[in-house]
């Protein structure tokens, strides 16, 4: 059980820092295309290749936790066109490069990718396949709803080359699913996991939440041994995040009706004590994985990177996104797609990219970068060979809670510490640190 002290101490409003700056300190709005892809040409390296993340929007009904962009709708005819202007986007970018560009890995996200046709999802990727080079060492995968996948799907997406799904659990409870308003079952979601292993996919992963409306420690014992028995090859094990201005379905309950504070981070505690004593290894923030899953080896050999796909064992220094709201990344910029559907799809008709907003990284935004996700990865951070500055005045706090041990160039997470690496990101980062105080909400709780 983590030190009650240190919980009501550290558990205050910070970044997830899925980048850095994170996304709320973005500088530009007026962003010019050109001086975007020159950028993800002049960071594109051939020999790692690109990854794709596709965001594929659409839900038949509202998952009221979820503070993902999405578009909640039962009218399967918006498929085809949205489809092609995902291709249409494809060909803006592919044009950008003198050879045909290598993909090294696919991630269709969500909203929920499985509302699509399996055919749809056949389609884009045959497309995108057939107008790039695929790298040996590829790594498709994509997210899959209980209720909405099917066994045609599983088999177009693995003729395409996809062996990783990722399965929205949660919860199993039939109490909490309700109150999320999230329809499904865990015999579901063990037909879904049957069924990928009897087409012959190779890594099966699961999303769970800690913190949701009305949870209980019985709630994650019962989500947690389902889990284990199903023997999913890594999981992710969320922190619910509560963010009613930015996503209005969490306002169908209250913050009286969610596990804060102690009572949240017990939930964790427990879950974590389960998943290890069922063979789990933690990696990073909020995973965990077999011993013998290539996450848990790159882990290992610190070799894990993590990009807006999340924790992944393969690194690529450039990252495209396609579909609304997507972000790219060529490790010295970001740009953030459009994220109305409609808008989207008329400005790609236009022939140009839907781009809203970016961020170019300066040298001092580029250091920290670096340090924070070698926290975030490896537990640790040296810039003794880097170039840059690092005000430590902020980590005597965090030292003496036993949480990290640190020199004049180099960070050690320790301990506890694994449980509050956004702590230790955030003492050090110049843009944003633990003493800024917020009017208006931004970020979620650390907890």
């Amino acid at each position: 059980m983590m030190d009650p002290h240190l919980i009501e101490k550290y558990n205050v409003a910070i970044p997830r820092y899925t980048s850095y700056p994170p996304v709320p300190f973005w500088q530009t709005e007026d962003v010019q295309e050109k001086q975007w892809t020159d950028q993800l040409i002049n960071g594109y390296n051939p020999n790692e290749g690109l990854s794709l993340y596709i965001h594929l929007p659409f839900c038949e009904n509202l998952c009221t936790y979820c503070g993902c962009n999405k578009r909640i709708t039962k009218n399967h005819d918006k498929e085809a066109p949205y489809i092609d202007a995902v291709m249409a986007e494809w060909d803006i970018y592919r044009a950008k490069f003198q050879d045909l560009p290598v993909i090294r890995q696919i991630h269709l996200g969500g909203g929920t990718p499985t509302f699509f046709k399996a055919s749809e999802l056949y389609r884009l990727i045959n497309y995108i396949l057939s107008t790039s080079v695929t790298a040996p060492d590829h790594e498709f995968s994509f997210e899959v709803h209980p209720t909405s996948t099917n066994l045609d799907h599983l088999m177009a997406l693995y003729d395409v080359g996809f062996r990783r799904i990722s399965i929205g659990v949660q919860d199993v409870s039939q109490e909490v699913l309700k109150i999320i308003n999230r329809r499904q079952t865990i015999e579901q979601v063990r037909l879904v996991t049957e069924w990928a292993r009897l087409v012959g996919y190779t890594s099966v992963n699961m999303d769970i939440i800690y913190g949701l409306p009305k949870q209980t420690q019985q709630h994650i014992k019962d989500t947690v041994n389902e889990i284990i028995d199903l023997k999913p090859d890594r999981l992710a094990f969320y922190s619910y995040a509560h963010v009613p201005w930015k996503s209005a379905g969490q306002r169908a309950y209250s913050e009286e009706d969610l596990p804060q504070g102690v009572e949240k981070s017990s939930l964790y505690s427990l879950g974590k004590v389960l998943l290890e004593q069922g063979g789990y290894k933690a990696v990073g923030m909020d995973h965990f994985c077999l011993p013998n899953d290539d996450l848990y080896v790159a882990y290992q050999n610190d070799q894990m990177h993590r990009n807006f796909m999340g924790y992944t064992s393969k690194y690529t220094t450039c990252m495209v996104g396609l579909g609304a709201s997507s972000i790219s990344d060529s490790w010295t910029a970001y740009v953030q797609n459009e994220k109305s559907v409609e808008r989207y799809q008329e400005t790609i008709a236009q022939g140009r990219l839907p781009l809203i907003k970016a961020h170019f990284l300066n040298n001092e935004e580029l250091f920290f970068r670096k340090i924070i996700l070698d926290l975030m990865c490896k537990d640790r951070a040296d810039w003794s060979q880097m170039t840059g500055n690092l005000d430590t005045d902020y980590l005597h706090p965090l030292r003496q809670d036993q949480l990290i041990e640190f020199t004049d160039h180099s960070i050690d997470v320790i301990g506890n510490g694994t449980s509050f690496v956004r702590n230790i990101c955030a003492a050090i980062d110049p843009i944003y640190s633990l003493r800024t105080n917020q009017d208006v909400p931004v970020f979620s709780k650390a907890i």
